[in-house]
């Protein structure tokens, strides 16, 4: 067994869950026939909704692509491989960031109801906030996509532009992540590349 999948001292998770988060995961490119519901959906957000964001203020959005239509007008914003993945994945998700997330702000951080317009009354203030925490929440969803059990394929090679005209083109949400979900496939991984060791990123001061 390879180094990587061999127990990790410290952990409180047993070994067969380190290997199905962390360490024998892998980020998909094909994936077989077999649908995801909403239910498996819905159960992945119920489990991930409760890791932490600043301030309690939950920017993520999420378009689950379903129809044909939908699913041709995204795959038309897709660069290169990313058509084909889009195209034959069992489910795609469109994940964006609300960029009035503080309209909720007073139920879900209400002991400081009055942050909504102390903190975030600027729009670019928001719009950091929100793109930052959104990319938290898509991190805790790919965790919870691998403890269902699936792969996720999240992808940024797509026309930013030409996609926010064609699902959200008010403005209020900002295209972040497409992500394909399901069982993969044979031959859906490429090789495993390197990561940088505990001593290249930590320092102490």
């Amino acid at each position: 067994m390879p180094d990587m999948l061999q127990s990790h001292a410290g952990m409180m998770l047993d070994q067969s869950a380190c290997n199905l988060l962390f360490l024998s995961a892998r980020t998909a490119n094909k994936f077989t026939d077999e649908p995801v519901s909403d239910d498996t959906l819905k159960a992945i957000y119920d489990l991930v909704k409760w890791a932490p964001t600043s301030l309690n203020q939950q920017p993520l959005r999420a378009v689950i692509v379903r129809s044909q239509s939908a699913r041709q007008r995204l795959v038309d914003c897709m660069y290169g491989a990313n058509k084909e993945k889009t195209a034959k994945a069992p489910v795609t998700i469109i994940f964006a960031a609300d960029i009035d997330f503080h309209e909720h702000l007073p139920r879900l951080y209400p002991v400081y109801p009055q942050a909504k317009d102390e903190m975030f009354a600027d729009r670019k203030a928001r719009m950091e906030s929100a793109r930052l925490n959104a990319a938290l929440e898509i991190a805790y969803f790919i965790l919870g996509v691998r403890a269902a059990g699936l792969a996720a394929g999240p992808m940024t090679g797509f026309d930013a532009e030409k996609l926010q005209h064609a699902f959200f083109a008010d403005g209020r949400y900002q295209a972040l992540v497409v992500m394909n979900i399901g069982k993969p496939a044979a031959g859906a991984w490429f090789d495993r590349l390197p990561r940088l060791e505990y001593g290249d990123v930590f320092s102490v001061v």
